[in-house]
């Protein structure tokens, strides 16, 4: 009776999981309510995928008040607006203002208006009697009544006469209290006369005054269309911004490059999905195919959890997510690994299964909250889209987690009740050969060793030939990087890319210009030094009337803002290792195994480092999330094995320790080897269908986890084992 109300129980707990996808797939793919609410396609993108301008300012000037940035920010979110009603403005520490307007296509109108806040004042003409030379004259000067500053509201508006049908466009203001106040006393003096809206030295507006206005409201009439209305109330609406801006970058994406990296992205994704679940099914049988059913409602919680916490995808965000399915299959393969060798041992299937996961919890704990330091970290010290990034692989950690310790946990148990309770639906367990790993390790070393002084030395070498230590992108040098994109009959050969490089050396005015052919995109990119507005919209017009260009994409970063990413990204890692020290040397109770695991996260960090160096592959912002999710990624092979090394030393003497380690890395070694090729995988995918901006992120993701795995079996066991022994004095 027990037994059939256990069975009965797991049948109502299969129900209830299959209503809830079925629910949760009806949501990602229709939405629910009016407005589609959780629908994937309704997740917000960032400007990289959805193409638009992103730009951030710095306040020019010490002692600007905090009303002021208010303000600031308040009339730049009315004036853009205008161009899209998606766009967002929002401070960024105590002198930046970030402006963010997806979706726009004239981006140099926009950074023109923007860069220029200007001065918008309300004039009127004042007479006055002038005396010289004996003679007298009548000289007039314009009074300002207000300025922008008094403007609370400015909208365009459209009315339409009942009788006649015609349309008349305005625009309708409201004053402050000052405002109106000196707008009463005007238009009552200049009554039948015109009141001069002057914006950036300009006349914008001249309307007559035909009554008194005392309420603080008024219309301008005349607009000759709605959005000749619209553009007025858009410079009224800017008004005098309190404080002068300076620009410090300016990003335009095309959204047509948008649409191209999320198809070959999802491509890439849908690839390794399916690998990846041939890899788990051979390895494991009947537990893969679960893992597989797990990793497809991770994928699914993963859209859910966007849409629910409102987040903004990025391109490494999306990446984020690809490498999310490599690293959720983790935690399944520990379980299913422990689960094989527990059946080896002797144990019953289903003891095996509850030991299998009793044991491997700690591990999939400490490896996943160690991968989480590195996502807090990018999260507060990354910008933009390494924010996104780390949002998306912070999610995918946490949901990870969820779907290997309970919802696999729940299938795997459903099975066995169901019958599935021979051995061999479990895989074939592997004899775990013993190997001296601490002998080994000693040759590792020295091959690492001789790795990591090649990427040392080729820094002076890169140094003497380009006068850079390593090949800085745009967001570590500063300057302007412009992506030129031609139609697919235009031949992109070495002759086009010479007479643009030229162009771009004569606007600029400097001979440090580099290019780089994108055949398969049919693109050109070139870096030069930093390029004001003008010189950018000069080079665009000449590109498309001279060059047939189709579009022309920009990235611009004072030299401000890439010393920043510079240092902040030194901060990151310095503050991410230590984090992970500390945590180590709580949860294992022994600073020994945090000493020596940060010693092989040092040694991974300097692998890739020396891809970078040897390679010349561009230093930019995804660096910082490149070194950050080697390190979180490399450490949990390495909590595997410490873990491990902690449970056989309960039943192994002090003398054994040797023995200890060489057996605790062979019993796991079939697990490192495993979860590195699925993870592998699906970066190895990304760097052959991803965009060309993923493609080195996905390279050195790729170097640093295959050194990761090496370094968590030759180096960090082998280097415990020398501090216990040698600094411990344990024999």
């Amino acid at each position: 009776m027990k037994k059939q109300n256990k069975k009965a129980g797991y049948i109502a707990g299969l129900i209830i999981l299959v209503a809830l996808c079925i629910f949760g797939l009806f949501i990602t793919t229709k939405g629910i309510t009016k407005n589609k609410i959780g629908r994937a396609s309704n997740i917000e993108l960032g400007l990289d995928l959805a193409g638009g301008v992103s730009i951030t300012y710095e306040v020019d000037g010490k002692n600007v008040s905090d009303s002021d940035m208010k303000d600031t920010v308040y009339k730049l979110q009315k004036r853009v607006e205008g161009y899209s009603t998606e766009a967002e403005v929002y401070r960024q520490g105590k002198d930046r203002i970030n402006i963010e307007i997806p979706g726009v296509t004239d981006a140099n109108k926009i950074l023109d208006e923007l860069g220029k806040p200007g001065n918008l004042t309300f004039v009127v003409p004042k007479e006055k009697k002038v005396k010289k030379n004996g003679k007298t004259t009548t000289q007039t000067t314009m009074e300002t009544v207000l300025t922008g500053q008094n403007v609370k509201k400015a909208k365009a508006e459209t009315n339409e006469d009942n009788t006649t049908g015609k349309k008349e466009y305005l625009v309708a203001l409201e004053f402050d209290a000052k405002g109106t106040k000196a707008f009463a006393k005007a238009t009552k003096e200049y009554k039948n006369k015109s009141i001069y809206i002057i914006y950036d030295n300009q006349i914008i507006s001249a309307p007559t005054v035909n009554e008194v206005i005392t309420n603080g409201e008024c219309t301008i009439t005349g607009m000759e269309n709605y959005e000749a209305a619209e553009n007025l109330a858009s410079s009224i609406r800017i008004g005098s911004l309190p404080v002068k801006l300076k620009e410090l970058r300016a990003s335009v994406v095309s959204a047509k490059l948008g649409v191209n990296a999320i198809q070959t992205t999802v491509k890439a994704g849908i690839i390794g999905f399916v690998v990846v679940c041939a890899i788990m099914i051979g390895f494991y049988a009947v537990p893969g195919i679960i893992s597989c059913i797990a990793l497809a409602i991770y994928m699914l919680l993963t859209l859910l959890a966007l849409n629910g916490f409102n987040a903004t995808l990025t391109l490494p965000g999306l990446a984020g997510i690809v490498l999310g399915i490599g690293m959720a299959v983790d935690a399944n393969v520990i379980i299913y690994a422990r689960i094989q060798e527990e059946i080896a041992s002797g144990k019953s299937v289903a003891a095996s299964i509850k030991s299998g996961f009793s044991k491997a919890a700690s591990a999939i704990v400490d490896g996943n909250v160690t991968t989480l330091i590195a996502v807090f970290v990018l999260w507060f010290k990354g910008s933009g889209t390494v924010k996104g990034f780390a949002q998306t692989l912070g999610m995918s950690v946490a949901i990870s987690m969820f779907t290997a310790l309970v919802i696999s946990r729940f299938l795997v148990y459903a099975c066995y009740q169901f019958g599935v309770r021979d051995a061999k639906f479990y895989g074939k367990p592997r004899t775990a050969h013993k190997h001296d790993f601490v002998k080994y390790g000693k040759r590792y070393a020295v091959i690492a060793g001789i790795i990591i002084i090649a990427g040392l030395a080729a820094l002076p070498i890169s140094k003497s030939r380009t006068g850079s230590l390593l090949n800085y992108d745009l967001e570590f040098s500063g300057g302007t990087s412009s992506t030129i994109t031609f139609g697919n009959k235009q031949k992109i050969d070495d002759q086009l890319e010479k007479k643009i490089t030229k162009v771009y050396e004569k606007v600029s005015k400097s001979s440090s210009v580099q290019s780089q052919k994108v055949k398969a995109n049919h693109q050109l990119v070139i870096k030069s030094v930093e390029l004001n507005l003008n010189q950018r919209k000069q080079l665009e017009s000449t590109l498309k009337k001279d060059y047939k260009a189709k579009s022309v994409t920009t990235d611009n970063i004072s030299s401000t803002i890439s010393s920043e990413m510079q240092r902040d990204a030194i901060v990151s890692v310095i503050i991410a290792t230590i984090c992970m020290l500390i945590y180590i040397a709580i949860r294992f109770k022994d600073v020994k195994f945090g000493s020596s695991a940060i010693i092989a996260l040092l040694n991974d960090v300097l692998i890739v480092f020396a891809a970078y160096s040897i390679g010349r592959l561009s230093v930019g912002g995804t660096f910082i999330a490149c070194m950050l999710t080697v390190i979180g990624y490399s450490i949990n092979s390495t909590i595997i094995i410490f873990d491990r090394i902690r449970e056989n030393l309960k039943n192994i003497g002090k003398g054994q320790i040797k023995e200890v380690v060489n057996t605790s890395i062979s019993q796991t070694l079939v697990r490192t080897i495993n979860t590195t090729l699925t993870t592998f995988v699906m970066v190895l995918l990304l760097f052959i269908l991803g965009v060309t901006s993923i493609k080195e992120f996905a390279l050195t993701l790729m170097i640093g986890v295959v050194g990761g795995a090496f370094s968590s079996v030759f180096l960090t066991g082998p280097l415990w084992y020398f501090m216990k022994t040698k600094i411990g004095k344990e024999k």
